[in-house]
Parts: structure tokens; sequence; C-alpha cells
């Protein structure tokens, strides 16, 4: 596949201190992947930061929420990202409870993403309540990207999948989280599910990237699911998530003509299958008398 003039395909890595320069400036696409091939093609599609986001619980693993998603699951997942885009920053999720509890804990996550998984940083989720928690991982020379508005991991204390900000209270709060993450040393932050409007301010007000999902076009950059875009979901997705390819009819349609062809003894055909050397064959037929 050609890559000529895509952003990625001739430049190195984009590193943290780099995402971080990019506010205001071009837009960042970022996608959320969990493994080789979509990563490859990402890279190759020339996508500026790849997420292997704790999404994965709900996109790969079948789960409701992402709360069930493990560090074991994350750095998993990351390595196989990272096999498929060495040429591409890789942001990690930290999961559930892996950064809630206390400092030395969440520092040690972080590293694990980095020394086991090989990503570049981390994602965690939360505002003022957790910025310290962040600034730690930061001080220790982990880069950490930040996620307010709906944060999936909360989702149940939010009162579920909806959007946030939407009153005044609420709306204060999450510009208040964004200084925060932004004073805790974040290069970037997440805005989740919030109107487009507290998105454009909160972008004018904080000094680092946003990157949108649901927050609207002012944002620096946008992240969608892979599967999502690309229909591989039967869930239902939220307005924000567009869908560029409805590649799930045509795995179906590729599912259901294999099954038919097997069911019919027409796969595999001789095309498909390998033959043997006549007189090797003869040998053996002879042999087996």
């Amino acid at each position: 596949m050609s890559t000529e003039g895509s952003p990625q395909s001739s430049s190195t890595k984009l590193t943290a201190y780099d995402i971080q320069a990019r506010k205001g400036g071009p837009k960042l696409s970022m996608v959320s992947v969990y493994d080789f091939p979509f990563a490859r093609l990402a890279e190759e599609a020339g996508i500026d930061i790849l997420l292997v986001g704790d999404s994965l619980g709900m996109v790969v693993q079948g789960h409701d929420s992402t709360v069930p998603v493990t560090l074991n699951d994350v750095v998993y997942h990351t390595k196989a990202v990272r096999r498929g885009a060495s040429r591409t920053h890789v942001v990690a999720d930290l999961p559930f409870l892996t950064y809630h509890i206390d400092t030395g804990r969440a520092i040690e996550s972080a590293g694990r993403l980095l020394q086991e998984g090989g990503a570049d940083s981390v994602k965690l989720e939360g505002g003022q309540e957790i910025a310290e928690r962040a600034a730690a991982i930061v001080r220790a020379g982990i880069p950490v990207m930040g996620h307010i508005g709906l944060t999936p991991q909360s989702a149940g204390a939010l009162g579920g999948f909806k959007v946030q900000g939407r009153d005044v209270a609420s709306a204060r709060r999450i510009l208040a989280d964004a200084q925060a993450i932004a004073d805790a040393g974040a290069y970037a932050v997440v805005l989740e599910v919030i109107p487009a409007e507290l998105g454009g301010m909160i972008t004018a007000s904080v000094p680092i990237p946003t990157i949108g999902i649901g927050a609207g076009a002012a944002c620096d950059g946008q992240v969608l699911v892979a599967h999502d875009m690309l229909g591989l979901q039967e869930r239902i997705i939220g307005r924000f998530a567009k869908v560029y390819a409805n590649v799930g009819d045509d795995v179906r349609r590729a599912f259901t003509s294999f099954a038919e062809e097997v069911r019919s003894g027409s796969f595999p055909d001789e095309e498909h299958s390998y033959g043997m050397a006549k007189d090797v064959l003869a040998q053996l037929r002879e042999s087996s008398r």
C-alpha cells in the first residue's frame, strides 16, 4: 500500500513533546486499535497517534464496560500494536484501579506499559481528583495524556454513557478538570462526549492539545475507535462515531460464502489444493496394496 504524501510515511515517530507542540497547529488524528494488523494499517495510513484503550474490554472482549480490563490485558495488546506500528506514537490506557489506590502503584503500572508493552506514553481518566497522581507519573519521566468529560471507567457514577457538562456546575467542573490535568504536566487531554461549545472553551483555555471524541470540531485533534469507524460493532454507538466503511457486512458475507462452499463441497477446489507427483503417488498406491 502506498503512503506517499501521508503525514507519517516519511517522518519520525512523534514524541509527547512533538504532540504538545501541535497545539493550535495541524490537527492530530488518533485511532484506538488493539492488534498487529490494524496497527500496521493505521501507520500506513499516516495516523498520528494510536491508542490502546481499555475500550478493548467492550470492543474485543465483549464486556459491558471497561472495568474488567486488567493491566496485563493492556500490556498484551500494546505489545501487538507496537509490533505493527514501530514508527507511530502509541499511548496505552491505565485500566481501572491501576492508578487510584496509591502513587507507587500508579507509577509502577505506567512503567509496565512502557517497559513491557512498548508504549510511548500512558493515558488515565479523571480531573482534579487524580491530578496529583498524574503529576507523580510525569515526575517519574513517563508522559501522560489526560481524559476528562465522560470517563468510561466511572460511567456508572456519572449516570451512564451520556453527555457530560450540559449544566453550569458540571461544565465548570470539567473546565477545572482540564486545567488541573494541564497543570499536572500532561502533554495532551482527551475530551469525551461533552457539548461542542464546552470543547471549544477548554481548547482555548489550556496550553496543551485537546483530542475530542464527541467534543466538537474546535478540538486540536480527534479520536475514534477503529471498530466503530469500520462498522464492526453491533452495539449502539454515540452520534460522534462516523462509520467510514461497513467492513462488518463484507466479513459476514465472506463467512457465509465460506460455510456454503464447505457444505456443498466446492471448497477447496483444485486451485486451493496441493498435488503429488504422479510417480510418487503410484509408488504410494503400490506399497499400500
